[in-house]
């Protein structure tokens, strides 16, 4: 499986936006701060993540996004898949020409279990499940406190 960058930083960014968005819209530069994600590639990635509906831009002042749908209807998977990633461990991406010759290495079928093991495994873990998790919640406050600090030290 590889899993790049683009994959791991928009479920990063999805789980940021949905820990942050109950007040309201967030815009992509609080994000970028808390999670140290470049704003260019967030606006990127937040792109085709709106095409695909899962996060809502809200335009003009105090405005940002927000969730396109509830958390517990966004899956891990669902992320992955609107930034254009795969969780396929073959080296023929599914299509069964493992050898470079059009014919099935032995372990293909291995390979594809283990892919849809792990595609099922992300579609069963929702946004709201990563925001209930312990570690998550104690990083999240422990990020915003940094944030909190960060802003008093500036004003000073």
């Amino acid at each position: 499986m590889k899993l790049t960058t683009k994959g791991r930083y928009a479920v990063t960014a999805m789980l940021d936006l949905s820990l942050h968005g109950d007040d309201g819209p967030v815009s992509l530069a609080e994000i970028s701060d808390r999670q140290d994600i470049s704003l260019s590639y967030l606006e990127q990635l937040f792109s085709k993540l709106r095409k695909n509906s899962l996060v809502e831009s809200m335009r003009g002042p105090g405005g940002g996004y927000r969730l396109g749908r509830e958390p517990e209807k966004v899956s891990i998977s669902d992320i992955i898949a609107a930034v254009d990633e795969n969780v396929d461990v073959t080296r023929c991406r599914g299509e069964s020409n493992c050898d470079g010759r059009d014919k099935r290495c032995l372990t293909h079928d291995l390979w594809m279990d283990l892919s849809k093991q792990i595609q099922d495994f992300l579609s069963d873990i929702s946004l709201q499940d990563m925001k209930e998790r312990g570690d998550v919640l104690q990083l999240a406050m422990l990020q915003d406190q940094q944030k909190e600090q960060k802003i008093i030290t500036t004003n000073l």
